[in-house]
């Protein structure tokens, strides 16, 4: 983790994160049969990286982006105490660098960034089949909740 840099993304890191969005995709594919078999896009990077409401936090390693994650400040529902909530994304470690707690610096840091903006709660989406990811957000401290249900006909 020595040679680890965790810093906050910028425009000039589109290329690079546009490629590691495509693995993230590739990912999440075999839970999800209904995403496009290519061209699929998951995230407006434009915004994330532009936006006072989104923070978008990398990890590079021999300069090289090697992480990725974002927290994006959004509307709660109004049935809920909080008007606004962190939501976290685009978490994404390279495979080999996977089970070093990069996932966990990049939340920490996306959180404290959370909090400054007075933010307190925090959701992501995952799917309920990757267990890998859920385990580590539940080493993080996040808990199941909603669970999304769905038909193809």
């Amino acid at each position: 983790m020595d040679n680890l840099v965790f810093r906050t993304a910028s425009l000039q890191d589109r290329v690079a994160l546009l490629k590691l969005e495509q693995k993230v995709v590739e990912a999440e594919r075999p839970y999800n049969l209904s995403i496009r078999p290519k061209d699929a896009i998951y995230y407006d990077l434009d915004i994330l990286l532009t936006s006072e409401a989104s923070h978008v936090i990398v990890a590079e390693a021999e300069g090289l982006i090697i992480g990725t994650g974002y927290a994006q400040i959004r509307a709660s529902k109004p049935s809920l105490k909080h008007t606004r909530h962190s939501y976290l994304g685009f978490m994404y470690v390279s495979p080999e660098y996977r089970g070093l707690g990069i996932n966990k610096h990049i939340i920490d840091r996306l959180i404290d960034w959370s909090k400054e903006q007075g933010v307190m709660d925090f959701y992501l989406d995952v799917y309920a089949e990757n267990e890998a990811a859920i385990r580590a957000y539940e080493k993080v401290g996040f808990a199941r909740s909603i669970v999304e249900m769905k038909i193809n006909l």
